[in-house]
């Protein structure tokens, strides 16, 4: 069955959330289904409240991928008082019970886009890039890639991603790695040991 590119629906937005769980493991910041469920809820509305590209990636009826960008001088396209709340509420009890691991993650994000923008003016960032994870080898991801290189054309993109995840699927398209920094996150008395990285490419 073929695949299509085309706006992602709002009736798809918690299969969407359940590809980050997996794909970008958010599970690790979390003990319990209950934890993941609302650590997943707050990511993805942090994520999709940005968002002024949301591109579903679906299989017949069915969702089987996602990216979202947040371009300069563009409009959000789902944007919600409620989303923005919950962000809001769910962020600061994060911070009371994992301030230091997410810390280390968001600081050494912010160094390198600091760097980053010393030397370059980035038109937008992929803010979420996720796959079914039980469906591979379709070229979903590639697709998504396409299309956002289709519509933002010449514009100079970065993301952030770090060694938990397939981060080599980005140099093989192209994506040029800007800087790493090496962390190390405490996490329910675990050390999670992590390169972050801050790729680019000019669309």
């Amino acid at each position: 069955m073929d695949i299509v590119i085309k706006q992602l629906r709002k009736a798809d937005f918690g299969k969407a959330r359940n590809f980050a769980v997996e794909g970008m493991h958010l599970h690790w910041y979390a003990s319990s289904k209950m934890e993941i469920y609302f650590y997943s809820k707050y990511f993805w509305y942090l994520e999709i409240s940005k968002a002024t590209q949301t591109l579903g990636a679906y299989m017949g009826d069915q969702l089987v991928g996602v990216l979202l960008a947040d371009m300069k001088n563009e409009p959000t396209i789902f944007t919600s008082f409620w989303y923005k709340l919950y962000v809001k509420s769910v962020g600061f009890l994060i911070n009371l019970g994992y301030s230091k691991a997410s810390n280390n993650y968001e600081s050494a994000n912010s160094k390198m886009l600091e760097h980053f923008r010393n030397k370059h003016t980035p038109d937008g960032e992929i803010n979420f890039f996720a796959v079914d994870p039980a469906i591979k080898g379709k070229g979903i991801g590639t697709l998504l890639l396409q299309e956002l290189e289709r519509e933002e054309q010449g514009k100079l993109i970065y993301l952030y991603t770090d060694s938990g995840s397939t981060y080599q699927f980005y140099l093989h398209r192209g994506f040029e790695m800007f800087e790493q920094h090496e962390i190390e996150l405490q996490i329910n008395r675990n050390i999670v040991e992590l390169q972050c990285f801050l790729f680019s490419k000019r669309l």
